[in-house]
C-alpha cells in the first residue's frame, strides 16, 4: 500500500523538525589547564555556546599539549582539523604574520588603550590574509614586556651587554639586538629550564608569564619602565568546521567571539601580570627595578627606533593608522 501525500507531508515535517544534533568543539591548549587562557578565553567561550545555544553546542579543552605536542604548531592544528579550535602567538611563525606582529612593537599600544581593539580595528582590510583557512576567533596582546633575569639587574644598557636572552619572535629579537643583547628564540614553555640551567641569561615577555610558568623560581631580577613591546595572540576555528556549522551555530559562534572574548582575555593577561609584579616586590629574596623616564631614556631611543625601522620597511604606515582607529 503506498502512502498517501498526506502522511509524507507529514513525515517530512517531523523530519524537518528535528533538531541538529550536539555538537563538540575541540579546543587544543599547549599548557597547562590553570594557565590564565583557560578561564579568560575558553571557558568562557565554553559557557557563552552553551548558554547561546542551548547546550547544543559545547566546547571541550584539550590541555598540556593533548592534541599534539609543541606550541609552535598550533595554528597548523586549527588549519588541518587536528583540533576545531586552537591558541597561539604570532611571534612562533613570525613570517606568517608580519602585519598583526605590528601591534608587539613598543610604542604601539599606549597605555591604558586596548591592543585587542587596535588588531580587530585592522582585520578586515589589512589582517584577514594572514590567517588563511580559519575563522579568528580571538586577537589579544599581553600587558608590557618586561626585563626577567636569572640573576642580573638590569638598570643600565651597560648591563645587557654579551647576555642571551629569550625572544618569542622576530619583533622581539630585533629589540633585544638593538639594545646590545643577543636574541635566542624558544617558546615559552621552555623558558625555566633554559634560565635554571644557564643556557640564557634573561627573558622578555609580558609579567603574566611569571606566574603561569613559575618563571619566580628560577629568575631573581626584575626590570620594569622599558618600552619593550609587548606579545601577541590569536585564537582560530577551523575555517571548513565553522562553515558546517548550522546557521544558527555559526551565528552563536560569532557572537561569542571576536572583541568581546579578545578583551576577556587581554584584561585577564593584564591582572595576572600586576598581581605578578605586586608579589615580587613582596618577596624579599626578589629585586623589582623600576626605572624612571631618564633612567629608560637611552633604553627607550633604541627601542623606538626599532618600531619606526620596521614600519617604514614593510610600508605599513596604513595599516598602523587602521590600529589607532585614524
Amino acid at each position: 500500500m503506498k502512502p498517501t501525500k498526506t502522511l509524507v507531508a507529514a513525515a517530512l515535517a517531523t523530519m524537518v523538525a528535528l533538531p541538529a544534533a550536539a555538537e563538540e568543539l575541540k579546543f587544543a591548549s599547549f599548557v597547562p589547564p590553570q594557565h590564565t587562557v583557560t578561564k579568560s578565553l575558553i571557558d568562557k567561550l565554553a559557557n557563552d555556546l552553551k548558554e547561546k545555544t542551548g547546550g547544543a553546542l559545547t566546547v571541550r579543552n584539550y590541555p598540556g599539549g593533548e592534541l599534539g605536542k609543541g606550541p609552535v604548531e598550533q595554528y597548523v592544528r586549527a588549519l588541518q582539523g587536528v583540533a576545531d579550535i586552537s591558541w597561539g602567538l604570532q611571534g612562533y611563525t613570525s613570517s606568517q604574520f608580519p602585519k598583526s606582529m605590528l601591534i608587539e612593537l613598543p610604542g604601539m599600544v599606549p597605555v591604558g588603550k586596548s591592543g585587542a581593539d587596535m588588531l580587530w580595528n585592522a582585520f578586515d582590510k589589512y589582517l584577514a590574509p594572514e590567517f588563511p583557512g580559519t575563522v579568528p576567533l580571538g586577537l589579544w596582546v599581553s600587558e608590557p614586556n618586561v626585563m626577567i633575569m636569572k640573576s642580573k639587574d638590569i638598570r643600565t644598557l651597560a648591563d645587557l651587554k654579551g647576555l642571551n636572552i629569550r625572544v618569542a619572535g622576530a619583533v622581539s629579537a630585533q629589540v633585544v639586538s638593538a639594545l646590545g643583547a643577543t636574541p635566542v628564540q624558544m617558546p615559552i614553555t621552555k623558558v625555566y629550564n633554559a634560565l635554571d640551567t644557564g643556557l640564557i641569561d634573561g627573558v622578555f615577555t609580558g609579567s603574566s608569564a611569571i606566574a603561569d610558568f613559575k618563571l619566580h623560581e628560577v629568575a631573581s631580577s626584575y626590570t620594569i619602565g622599558v618600552p619593550l613591546g609587548r606579545i601577541s595572540f590569536y585564537a582560530v576555528m577551523n575555517k571548513a568546521r565553522f562553515d558546517g556549522l548550522p546557521a544558527d551555530r555559526q551565528k552563536a559562534v560569532r557572537e561569542a567571539s571576536g572583541r568581546g572574548l579578545s578583551q576577556s582575555a587581554e584584561d585577564a593577561w593584564h591582572a595576572k601580570g600586576k598581581a605578578a609584579i605586586e608579589a615580587l616586590k613582596a618577596d624579599s629574596s626578589k629585586t623589582v627595578i623600576e626605572l624612571t623616564p631618564d633612567q629608560a631614556a637611552p633604553f627607550a631611543k633604541l627601542t623606538m627606533a626599532v618600531s619606526d625601522k620596521v614600519i617604514k620597511d614593510l610600508g605599513a604606515a596604513d595599516v598602523v593608522a587602521a590600529m589607532k582607529g585614524m
